[in-house]
């Protein structure tokens, strides 16, 4: 199904960027996640690094506001500062679509919500030299919340921005707990 849900965006993506004639671009960078809400500040987990990398089409690229639909494969999670250095592993399909504004000279401001699919979670440890990890259900598949950010348009197509993903939909299924995905990304892109 995640396999699926993917292929389509893609080829959404190609489909309405070919029609408008506007734009395709790849845009990856570092992402830094924690989990947050009420009951994730009673526990002393702390960013936990990763990665984001995908595709994104511009339309209306040379007016003041374009839109930017884009599909990502994003890490998230956390980590926490404990006895087995504990590690949430969150692997989701990102699904954002964007509202830019130009700002300036180069600069550009964007907000817009996110479905985020997941892919696969784990939880890790150590213990002494050894490192155990098992796969857990207890995440929900789907997640919704908001994306915004800064942008810079470089010369010759290249792109760099720092969002904040702010996740609305709560981590864990049958669970009362107000524990939400919340992170920074930092992006290197590229627009044909």
């Amino acid at each position: 199904m995640k396999r699926i849900v993917l292929s389509l965006s893609m080829l959404l993506l190609v489909t309405f960027a070919v029609n408008a004639q506007s734009s395709l671009g790849i845009r990856g960078g570092g992402s830094f996640f924690n989990f947050g809400g009420e009951d994730a500040r009673e526990n002393d987990y702390t960013n936990r690094a990763g990665f984001h990398a995908g595709f994104y089409a511009s339309f209306n690229g040379s007016g003041a506001i374009a839109v930017e639909p884009g599909v990502y494969y994003s890490v998230k999670g956390t980590q926490a500062d404990n006895a087995i250095n504990s590690r949430a592993i969150l692997n989701y399909v990102d699904v954002p679509l964007l509202f830019r504004l130009k700002a300036g000279d180069g600069f550009n401001v964007f907000a817009g919500p996110q479905l985020s699919f997941l892919a696969n979670s784990k939880f890790e440890g150590d213990l002494g030299d050894s490192t155990f990890s098992f796969e857990t259900e207890n995440v929900r598949n789907t997640d919704a919340g908001i994306v915004v950010g800064l942008g810079y348009n470089l010369p010759h197509g290249l792109n760099i921005q720092g969002s904040y993903d702010y996740g609305m939909t709560t981590v864990f299924k049958d669970s009362d707990a107000d524990v939400y995905n919340r992170g920074f990304k930092l992006s290197l892109g590229y627009t044909f």
